[in-house]
């Protein structure tokens, strides 16, 4: 069956004559870009997007990979980030990082005549809440490992076959995935997540997510104490003005995999990983006793309001 897919698929590449293959580095990316690079040569093209989002580690990671297995990859600077709709974080915000993706490509693929954009998608995306899909979709960018059937497990059985060192890489999603919907994204704060995932990662732990959460300002009771003295500039908290409130401060809860939470619950683990974390600039550092599981910062989200459409 895996064997049969396999064939389809490379069936479908070498249909297309040539392609430029949406690359991230990931399991389904590189295991695409190698299939490709296999049945169309120098006629395909891997091309990896470089934006804040992007963890440098994984960057240099991704363009090894093409390296070791001879598959062209080119790096484009992507712009999402001068998008508002972007950095607002809505539950859809994956869709204006894929449209920006998809409007560097499509361009890219027309100009040097190759004649797909195709990316990573399989079979086991189906039904997920996937809203990079729609702009997919609306460049009409193929998907051919979900197109012939193609799940993750397959891709990842089929990557170990082929010796590719992905075939047990831990998922990836970009880095602004680990900040709650509806509170702002930006380069600092990507910033601080990634070095907070390195502490862990540089520990040995596999599945690994560093969930950044801004906390509201509280009042400092320092001006307080002052219009206290002061009658007539009001007594009652309400009189306090803006300038009156600490800053927001940071706090980092850290998801590993359920398997390893005894491993990071360890004696003289958690103090180490806090103190680490802490000079990253996060104010409180907890650990969800839940582990590691996809998507769990949309999981109120989707609760309260509907699926969004663009």
């Amino acid at each position: 069956m895996v064997t049969a897919k396999l064939t389809t698929l490379r069936e479908t590449l070498r249909s297309y004559g040539s392609c430029v293959v949406a690359y991230s580095g990931g399991v389904d990316s590189v295991f695409l870009a190698h299939v490709a690079n296999q049945v169309l040569g120098e006629k395909s093209l891997a091309v990896i997007a470089d934006s804040p989002s992007l963890p440098r580690r994984e960057l240099a990671e991704a363009l090894q990979f093409g390296e070791q297995f001879n598959f062209p990859v080119r790096v484009v600077k992507t712009a999402e980030f001068n998008n508002p709709s972007y950095l607002a974080n809505p539950l859809n915000r994956c869709y204006f990082c894929k449209h920006e993706l998809f409007d560097e490509l499509a361009p890219l693929a027309k100009a040097e005549n190759f004649a797909v954009v195709c990316y990573g998608e399989n079979a086991s995306d189906i039904g997920d809440f996937r809203a990079g899909a729609k702009a997919a979709s609306e460049f009409q960018i193929r998907a051919p490992m979900k197109e012939v059937g193609l799940t993750k497990a397959e891709i990842r059985e089929l990557s170990a076959q082929m010796g590719l060192p992905t075939a047990d890489k831990p998922q990836m999603a970009c880095l602004s995935s680990r900040i709650p919907t509806g509170e702002p994204v930006s380069p600092e704060k990507l910033r601080m997540i990634e070095e907070a995932e390195y502490v862990l990662r540089d520990l040995g732990f596999y599945d690994v997510r560093v969930r950044h959460h801004e906390l509201g300002g509280q009042p400092d009771v320092s001006p307080l104490k002052s219009k206290i003295a002061e009658p007539a500039a009001g007594l009652a908290l309400g009189g306090l003005e803006t300038s009156d409130f600490r800053p927001k401060t940071h706090l980092a809860r850290i998801e590993v995999g359920p398997s390893e939470l005894s491993k990071l619950l360890a004696e003289g683990v958690t103090a180490r990983v806090a103190e680490a974390i802490k000079k990253l600039g996060y104010a409180h550092v907890t650990v969800d006793l839940q582990g590691y599981r996809r998507g769990s910062l949309n999981e109120a989200a989707l609760k309260k309001e509907p699926l969004p459409t663009v």
